[in-house]
């Protein structure tokens, strides 16, 4: 019971952490506070927007249905637009950082790229995880 305890506060929290950069960026203090971010910064909003709101629907609803398989398959979701979400980063890159620190630019890439493997190795963990839940496998200890 705690352990479902958990996983719904912690669905919750991330909604709700989700909501609050939905908000930040669009609403107050917005996107446009950031020196660095360039004008072309609207192209991407879309994608991170919708990587955002999908990951609010997903928590709250698996935080009111407690199911492997469902979570699973949202995470699965939530990571895909999140990649699309990098990849228009990538492809646009709203990005200025001036005259400072010449290597700012390589490290934002590396970190796209880190975060495009990451979600492709999650993919594979979701998509077994959601193969043994429509089994009927138990999870694995930890």
């Amino acid at each position: 019971m705690a352990d479902r305890t958990a996983s719904r506060s912690g669905s919750v929290g991330s909604a709700i952490v989700n909501a609050l950069l939905l908000y930040g960026i669009n609403a107050w203090p917005g996107w446009q506070v950031l020196p660095f971010l360039t004008g072309d910064m609207p192209r991407t909003l879309d994608l991170i927007n919708a990587s955002l709101i999908t990951g609010i629907i997903v928590n709250l609803v698996c935080a009111v249905i407690h199911s492997r398989a469902l979570l699973a398959l949202g995470n699965l979701v939530v990571m895909g637009v999140g990649v699309a979400a990098m990849l228009r980063l990538w492809d646009v890159f709203p990005f200025d950082f001036g005259t400072g620190w010449s290597g700012w630019a390589v490290l934002v890439r590396v970190l796209l790229v880190v975060g495009i493997v990451g979600s492709a190795i999650g993919a594979i963990v979701e998509l077994v995880n959601l193969f043994r839940a429509l089994a009927g496998l138990e999870p694995r200890a930890r």
